[in-house]
């Protein structure tokens, strides 16, 4: 679908979008401090970008950031440094990636989508130990993921299976997570239903993908099948918090960050917080428009985000495996009563950080930042889970 328009409202008031220049204002905010979604931004760089855009036109935008991407990548190509070369790469990649935020739903946008993929191949063709690109037939089509295995250690090695939210992509969870290689764990990072290069999108059935990709990793002789954590991030979290129900059997825990469970898929919080939320950058409500199955209007999605509630689909309750659930009290994007309803229901007792000042995923503008908790609540967890070691 091509959402190039806001889409339909019909009778709904929501609360208002940021006009461009405050979304301006904001990105550049978010870039001085290191916020989602533009970690890793240069802060030179996005105001280079935002001063070329005037409109909200998703082309515009994807232009003024694709501009100033093109840049970088034509420096890596003439480059003769392989680290030179990939630091280029990787700039035009965080580049194309935020022209294209929060989904490709114009044709300005794929491009930029497109061109975000090669720059992060490329980047990533030194990577030592290597970043293998793995494709899985899937119902006619197929999942792309990004496996890397330590490579000194031995196997078979454990693994993290990261799935990516609404508007992050595997490429973000390859970045992320390279940091556990030194401690013996792998990744395999793969877009959630509906995202990216996902095969399918969002809807009651679609995580039999991931139960796809699990299929896979335990069929490789160099990862152990008894250890094999999730972690889904935000809309993800949704995913990490289904699986770790229906696949409670093959994954040894599951991290679910921010994960929506039942009342995020009422029609009364996606009218009330949803539409026009200013925790989001902008675009929401499209960006689940973009995502989301058998959904043109918002209307249409009013009436199929309750079919993905795990209370509707009878699934809240039943035994789980291991899990540890990280959100923030604050969190104007999944409420907080839907991360009570998880606690409280299940058969093990699970695991909790909820940060009492935090945001969505637990965040707050200084101190607890997306990177300081993967790296002192996520990390420590996952290598006591996988290894044993808490990694400090």
């Amino acid at each position: 679908m091509d959402h190039s328009d806001p889409p339909a409202i019909h009778q709904i008031q929501p609360a208002q979008e940021r006009t461009i220049e405050e979304i301006k204002a904001e990105a550049q905010e978010r870039a001085e401090r290191g916020a989602y979604p533009l970690i890793g931004l240069d802060p030179a760089d996005v105001h280079e970008a935002l001063t070329t855009v005037k409109t909200r036109d998703r082309d515009e935008w994807a232009a003024a950031w694709s501009a100033v991407a093109d840049r970088y990548y034509r420096a890596a190509e003439r480059s003769t440094s392989v680290d030179e070369r990939r630091s280029n790469y990787l700039r035009a990649w965080r580049l194309y990636y935020f022209a294209q935020w929060p989904v490709p739903s114009s044709a300005g946008k794929r491009a930029a989508y497109a061109k975000a993929l090669d720059a992060f191949a490329r980047s990533a063709q030194a990577f030592v130990p290597p970043l293998e690109v793995v494709r899985i037939p899937f119902e006619g089509k197929e999942i792309v993921g990004y496996l890397r295995l330590p490579s000194a250690a031995a196997k078979p090695v454990p693994v993290v299976l990261a799935v990516s939210g609404l508007d992050s992509r595997k490429e973000n969870l390859a970045e992320t997570y390279s940091g556990l290689l030194e401690h013996g764990v792998g990744f395999f990072a793969v877009d959630g239903p509906g995202t990216g290069q996902s095969p399918v999108r969002a809807g009651p059935t679609a995580d039999r993908v991931l139960s796809r990709a699990i299929d896979y990793l335990v069929s490789r002789n160099d990862i152990d099948p008894k250890r094999i954590v999730l972690h889904g991030v935000s809309f993800g979290g949704y995913w990490a918090a289904k699986l770790a129900i229906v696949e409670t059997d093959r994954l040894r825990a599951v991290v679910a960050q921010s994960p929506p469970i039942h009342g995020f898929f009422q029609p009364d919080f996606i009218k009330n917080s949803l539409l026009g939320n200013r925790e989001y950058l902008f675009d929401a409500v499209p960006a689940f428009l973009d995502v989301v199955d058998n959904v043109e209007t918002v209307d249409d999605l009013l009436r199929e985000l309750p079919k993905m509630s795990l209370v509707a689909l009878g699934l809240l309750g039943r035994p789980t495996t291991s899990m540890l659930v990280i959100a923030g009290a604050r969190d104007s994007q999944v409420p907080i009563s839907d991360i009570d309803l998880l606690l409280h229901n299940g058969n093990v007792p699970k695991d909790a950080w909820i940060n009492p000042n935090g945001g969505h995923l637990g965040r707050e503008r200084s101190g607890w930042t997306d990177q300081s908790i993967f790296a002192r609540v996520i990390t420590p967890w996952e290598l006591r889970v996988l290894t044993g070691d808490n990694g400090r």
